[in-house]
C-alpha cells in the first residue's frame, strides 16, 4: 500500500467491535484479539495519524472482565504507535463506564466521547495545511437525551439534527479551510442492515437521512455491520468479524481514510483478517453428505438447512463427522413434499392419549414414532393415571 505523495492526514475509521460478543456460543475473544494486532500493525506500518472508533467498542453494557482486558490493551498499543485515538459509545455500550476517565485520557492522546452535551466540543489535530477538527458524536438515545439537547420532537433525527447544528456552528467559529470529520453511530438512511445489529427504533422511525450531516469532509458511521458508502464523503467502516450468517458474504474491512488541503482525497479498504469463514448450506442431508464440492466448507461455521421431506435421523451427529462447526441446524422440506393438513381439531377428534402423543411426535419430526418410543409414551401415560388414581 503506497501513502500519498504528501503527507497529509491520514484517519482509520473502524466501528462495531462488540468486544466479548459470542457467535452461536462460540466465544470470538481470540478472534477479537487478533483483530487488535491487525490495527495496531495497520496503524503503525500506515503511519496513521488518527485511529476513529465509531461506536460498540464492547457487546453490553456490563462487558465480562476479558473483553474489559482487551479493550485497554487495544488503547495502549495503538497510543503507543503515535497515532491519536478517538471512540464514541453505541447504542450497545454503557455511556457511563465506558466513558470513565475521559478527561484524564484526553491528556494521553486517547479521546472517549460519550457526553451528548460535548458533541460540538472537537479534538483538533494539525498538518501542513492547518487544522483538522473532529467531532466523534455518541449515540444519541432520543428518550434520553433530547430534553438535555433542547429538542422537543423525539426522534433520531431529530437529536442528530442538534448534534450537527452545533457542531456547524463550531466550525463557522473557526478559520476558513478548516477540515473537519464526524463521527455517529446512527442508522443512516441508504445503508444496508444485517441480522446482527440491535433495532434502535424509536416511535417506529429508526433511519436519519444522510443530509443531516452534509457540510462535512468525511463521515465515519457506526452500527451497520456490512462495509458500505452511503455517499462518497460518508460510509459504514462495518464490523471487523462477523456476527450473524447474514454478513456470509460480507467483507470485513477497516477504512483507511486521508484528508488533503481541500478535504477528502480518498479512502481504501484494507480487508480484516478472517478466523473461521461463514457459509449457508441447504439440501438433503445424503446430498450434503456426499457433494465433493463441498469440502471448502468443512471448516466453516455453517448453518444448514436441511430439506430431506421428513427430519432424518441425529442429523447434527451426522453432518458434523463431515463438516465439524455446524453452528446452526433448520430443516424445510421443499415445495410441495408436505401434504395440506386438516384443522387442528379434526386431526386429533377421536384419538386416545397414545394416539395423540405419537401423533405430535409425527407431525415435529416428520416420521413416525418408532416402537420403542411408543413403548415408553404408553409406559408414561399409565404411570401418570396411577399417579391421578392415587392423589
Amino acid at each position: 500500500m503506497v501513502p500519498p505523495s504528501v503527507r497529509d492526514v491520514r484517519v482509520l475509521h473502524t466501528s462495531d467491535w462488540h468486544l466479548g460478543r459470542s457467535f452461536h456460543r462460540e466465544g470470538m475473544l481470540g478472534a477479537q484479539s487478533a483483530f487488535v494486532d491487525f490495527l495496531v500493525e495497520l496503524a503503525r506500518s500506515e503511519r496513521v495519524d488518527v485511529v476513529l472508533v465509531a461506536g460498540d467498542v464492547y457487546d453490553r453494557a456490563l462487558p465480562a472482565v476479558d473483553a474489559v482486558q482487551l479493550f485497554d490493551d487495544a488503547l495502549a498499543r495503538l497510543a503507543a504507535t503515535g497515532a491519536r485515538v478517538l471512540l464514541l459509545s453505541g447504542n450497545h455500550d454503557s455511556a457511563s463506564r465506558l466513558g470513565f476517565g475521559s478527561r484524564l485520557l484526553d491528556a494521553a492522546g486517547v479521546h472517549l466521547r460519550t457526553d451528548p452535551s460535548r458533541v460540538g466540543e472537537p479534538v483538533v489535530i494539525e498538518d501542513a495545511h492547518g487544522p483538522v477538527a473532529f467531532y466523534p458524536l455518541p449515540y444519541l438515545e432520543p428518550d434520553a437525551v433530547a430534553l438535555r439537547l433542547g429538542v422537543s420532537t423525539r426522534s433520531h433525527a431529530a437529536v442528530l439534527g442538534e448534534a450537527m447544528r452545533r457542531v456547524k456552528a463550531d466550525l463557522a467559529r473557526r478559520g476558513e479551510g478548516t477540515r473537519s470529520v464526524v463521527a455517529a453511530h446512527a442508522f443512516v438512511a441508504g445503508g444496508l442492515a444485517s441480522d446482527s445489529e440491535r433495532d434502535i427504533t424509536v416511535g417506529g422511525v429508526s433511519v436519519v437521512p444522510v443530509e443531516t450531516f452534509a457540510g462535512v469532509d468525511y463521515a465515519a458511521l457506526g452500527h451497520l455491520h456490512g462495509a458500505q458508502t452511503v455517499t462518497p464523503w460518508a460510509r459504514y467502516s462495518g464490523s471487523p468479524l462477523a456476527y450473524s450468517f447474514s454478513e456470509a458474504t460480507h467483507v470485513k474491512s477497516v477504512a483507511l481514510v486521508d484528508l488533503d488541503a481541500g478535504g477528502l482525497a480518498g479512502v481504501q479498504l484494507v480487508p480484516c483478517p478472517v478466523p473461521r469463514p461463514l457459509a449457508r448450506l441447504r439440501g438433503t442431508l445424503e446430498s450434503l453428505l456426499a457433494d465433493a464440492a463441498l469440502a471448502r466448507h468443512e471448516q466453516s461455521y455453517l448453518q444448514v438447512t436441511l430439506t430431506d421431506a421428513t427430519r432424518p435421523r441425529e442429523p447434527m451427529e451426522r453432518l458434523r463427522a463431515r463438516f465439524p462447526h455446524v453452528l446452526v441446524l433448520g430443516h424445510e422440506p421443499e415445495q410441495g413434499l408436505r401434504t395440506a393438513v386438516a384443522s387442528y381439531a379434526e386431526r386429533v377428534r377421536g384419538l386416545d392419549d397414545i394416539a395423540l402423543a405419537t401423533g405430535f411426535i409425527e407431525h415435529v419430526r416428520g416420521s413416525s414414532a418408532a416402537a420403542e418410543e411408543t413403548a415408553l409414551l404408553r409406559l408414561a401415560l399409565e404411570a401418570g393415571r396411577h399417579a391421578d388414581a392415587g392423589a
